[in-house]
């Protein structure tokens, strides 16, 4: 039976397990819109296009499948184009679906007539424009299967206007099967390596998620009494009180390790381009693609391929007992003095707040599966140092390409995912100018996520360097005390503002006790600069 062009989308997605689609509603995307209402793929609406392919993105990273956005044409698409080169720095396998300018009046001025492909083809795994009803299923499915693929990533498609409301009568491909991966060249020299070391040491990153390698990572960890650090959406894949999980003592692993294993996360800025490990470091790299930071250092071995093969084939091929005793002792008695050393500040009085003292609080009702977005400055800083994750998928944050506003639509697509599960949103008051409107998305779709924000009135990130560069801070300030909890109150959520310590823990509880979209809007200290180390250029 023929089907007009956007149930034929509808029906690819469907295909390939899509149950959601995050979109703000444009003409162009009408016919896609009856195509799911038909095959029951739920619409989520949202207030701004980059906060629906933010959506996607969130939602891919809490299940490790293809998160999808539809975005109208011309300015949708311009609007989502800083989250899909997120999604890209991310790796996040989502599949941004666009509306276009009919076809057959090209040239001749139609609304929001642009060709997007030159623009967002840079960002994606692949983009092309569907001109053919006929090709509209097959284009599809193509686009959810290669964003999948290793290495995952966004993709993009759109649809003419005249193109995607004609009929065509075609099937759905079916997925390709996935092959059987050997291990890669290298790994018995990496073994070796590793088989030698006295003071080993594992760097984990979002790579290791997404190749969904956390048994392997803790069996290798395991055997030869490996210390693990874990960043990006690696964080989790060790659950934070496993023996072997360190964080404090990273700066000493690293520099002292005389082998290190890298496993999916880039040698950038945030390990120093290479320099976080010691001048005589024998560096392991593994990931499933060649490594593109090619002017940084270089590891002694380079395994590209399946990284869950990759690391059970050194396991296997390692054997022999861990020779670590002495070095996890070490790091144990670094990691016992940092988290001692932290001790003032969880317990610090002040008010306003000091942000270390909201996490204390917070770690102290999130539930062990609670799944935490984090889009801020110093505030979220401060969170990435002091959340403890304890499953894989459960932390998320903007990743190296940094764009701010990103949270909200996470949360959005987190909580689509898992609705019976916590969901905290962690947000600076700077960082919520960009998506707060997205309170009213969470109010109308009816999910409860719980927005807890540290509210300085500066910019604190630029703030306090431009103080120590120049002794002045411009363009930095925002408002003090602004009362976003009124504001979310407005939109339909609930709000909560938290002046003192002992006011925190209560309005934590009752937030996520509600059921109902919150903004605990938590009054800190702008005095607090967070201690930043990362090597920024």
């Amino acid at each position: 039976m023929a089907e007009h062009g956007g149930r034929l989308v509808a029906k690819a997605l469907k295909s390939r397990g899509v149950r959601h689609l995050f979109t703000l509603s444009g003409g162009h995307l009408f016919s896609i819109y009856d195509g799911c209402k038909e095959e029951g793929i739920g619409l989520v609406d949202v207030r701004h296009e980059q906060t629906a392919a933010f959506a996607a993105e969130g939602l891919a990273k809490a299940t490790r499948g293809v998160g999808v956005a539809a975005l109208t044409a011309g300015p949708g698409v311009t609007n989502g184009l800083s989250a899909i080169a997120g999604a890209q720095a991310n790796n996040s396998p989502i599949c941004v679906l666009g509306g276009r300018a009919p076809e057959m009046r090209w040239g001749s001025g139609s609304l929001q007539e642009i060709d997007h492909l030159p623009f967002v083809s840079p960002l994606v795994k692949s983009a092309e424009t569907v001109k053919d009803p006929a090709q509209i299923a097959a284009v599809t499915a193509a686009a959810l299967d290669l964003a999948a693929s290793a290495p995952s990533g966004p993709t993009f498609v759109d649809y003419p206007l005249d193109v995607v409301f004609t009929e065509a009568e075609v099937d759905v491909p079916g997925a390709p099967s996935m092959a059987e991966a050997a291990p890669a060249e290298g790994v018995e020299e990496a073994a070796a390596l590793l088989a030698g070391a006295e003071r080993p040491a594992i760097m984990a990153g979002t790579g290791l998620y997404w190749a969904h390698g956390e048994n392997e990572l803790r069996a290798l960890a395991e055997a030869l009494g490996i210390p693990v650090f874990l960043n990006g959406l690696g964080r989790g894949c060790l659950a934070a009180d496993h023996e072997l999980a360190f964080s404090r003592a990273r700066g000493t692993a690293l520099k002292g390790a005389d082998v290190a294993i890298v496993v999916g996360v880039p040698m950038d800025f945030r390990l120093g381009f290479g320099g976080s490990f010691g001048e005589e470091t024998k560096i392991v790299r593994l990931d499933v693609a060649p490594n593109a930071l090619v002017a940084n250092r270089a590891p002694e071995v380079d395994l590209v391929g399946d990284v869950r093969v990759n690391l059970a084939a050194i396991r296997e091929a390692a054997g022999g007992e861990p020779r670590s005793r002495a070095w996890l002792e070490q790091l144990r008695e670094v990691e016992s003095e940092k988290r001692a050393a932290e001790r003032e500040e969880l317990d610090d009085a002040r008010s306003p707040l000091h942000p270390v003292r909201v996490y204390k609080e917070l770690g102290e009702v999130l539930d062990r599966d609670a799944i935490v977005v984090g889009d801020g400055g110093d505030f979220v800083s401060y969170a990435g140092r002091f959340i403890d994750t304890y499953e894989a998928g459960c932390w998320m944050d903007p990743g190296p390409f940094g764009c701010l506003g990103a949270g909200p639509g996470q949360a959005i697509g987190a909580k689509v995912a898992h609705p019976d599960r916590q969901v905290c949103l962690l947000l600076g008051d700077g960082a919520f100018g960009f998506a707060g409107m997205e309170f009213d998305t969470m109010a109308r779709h009816g999910l409860g996520v719980v927005g807890v924000m540290g509210n300085n009135g500066i910019w604190a990130l630029e703030h306090h360097p431009m103080k120590f560069l120049y002794g002045y801070s411009v363009a930095a300030e925002l408002r003090p005390e602004t009362r976003y909890d009124q504001l979310v109150e407005s939109l339909g959520c609930d709000g909560i503002l938290v002046r003192e310590p002992r006011e925190l823990k209560p309005a934590l509880e009752r937030a996520f006790a509600s059921g109902r979209p919150t903004l605990v809007n938590v009054l800190t200290d702008p005095e607090i600069a967070y201690p930043r180390k990362s090597n920024l250029a």
